[in-house]
């Protein structure tokens, strides 16, 4: 490289440097040369990659709701996820306490390319309800999380365009909108900010069909489990219009155990305990 023209030896030098930081320490780095929309989808496919191969998890979840005057309710769910190949994830989360929504249960079989199936289970009523997906818009059991937000959010829900880097907390965040591909979404935009160094979402913000600012969802507390895979522990939901906001705490996850699709179909639902 010695005898190379100054300008070579630059644009040498910025191609050593994206190897070594895309190769040895995982940052993502985008060329200049890449379409906000081409930059955004990327950074989604990113993501995504860094979050396969998990397999299956088990974990329980602690919901605080909490109203404008901060009087709060706490209910206990059990939760149960498996991954599927060349689609979405199947979910399945059922209520233990209190006692008024204990056995509840809501089944996810989602989907990259056409709506994911949701089914809702209702002991008192011993009742399957099917939620169609113009009503996954609605609250999921009171809460300030829509039924479309418990679903995964595959790549191909959204279309994707990057807004810019900006510091977050002590971390660098980079900022893209993606917008629902699904025109029953009751959201016509998410603003997303990731840390660049592992792209975990740190904060989303929804705006309704109206693009007013409906939610904000933060993300906090991460752990890392089994060297790889990146879980907030807690996630808080507040909604700007009412005043009310809603907690889940994760706890006790469990990767790769011995779940299998005969734990995530319709009529098991009914024999859930």
């Amino acid at each position: 490289m010695t005898g190379a023209h100054p300008r070579l030896r630059s644009v040498l030098r910025l191609a050593v440097l994206y190897l070594i930081l895309s190769t040895f320490y995982g940052v993502p780095v985008y060329s200049e040369s890449l379409t906000p929309e081409e930059i955004g989808l990327k950074i989604a496919r990113d993501t995504q990659a860094r979050d396969q191969d998990f397999g299956n998890l088990t974990a329980q979840q602690t919901m605080i709701l909490r109203n404008k005057q901060g009087q709060e309710s706490q209910r206990q769910l059990r939760v149960k996820i498996l991954e599927v190949p060349e689609d979405g994830d199947k979910s399945l989360f059922v209520f233990d306490n209190p006692r008024d929504v204990q056995g509840t249960a809501l089944l996810i079989h989602g989907h990259k390319d056409t709506s994911d199936d949701q089914w809702l289970y209702l002991p008192a009523l011993k009742r399957v309800k099917r939620i169609s997906s113009s009503n996954q818009s609605g609250s999921f059991m009171g809460s300030e999380f829509a039924y479309e937000d418990m679903s995964s959010p595959e790549v191909e829900k959204f279309t994707y365009r990057y807004l810019r880097d900006e510091p977050c907390g002590d971390l660098t965040c980079t900022v893209m909108e993606r917008y629902p591909v699904n025109r029953k979404s009751s959201y016509s935009r998410q603003v997303i900010w990731q840390d660049k160094d592992a792209l975990r979402a740190q904060k989303i913000e929804y705006y309704d069909r109206k693009n007013a600012h409906l939610k904000t969802l933060t993300l906090t507390d991460y752990k890392l489990y089994l060297d790889r895979y990146w879980r907030a522990s807690q996630m808080t939901m507040v909604n700007h219009l009412t005043g009310k906001s809603t907690v889940i705490t994760w706890t006790d996850y469990q990767f790769q155990t011995d779940l299998d699709d005969r734990d995530f179909t319709k009529t098991g639902l009914r024999r859930i305990r």
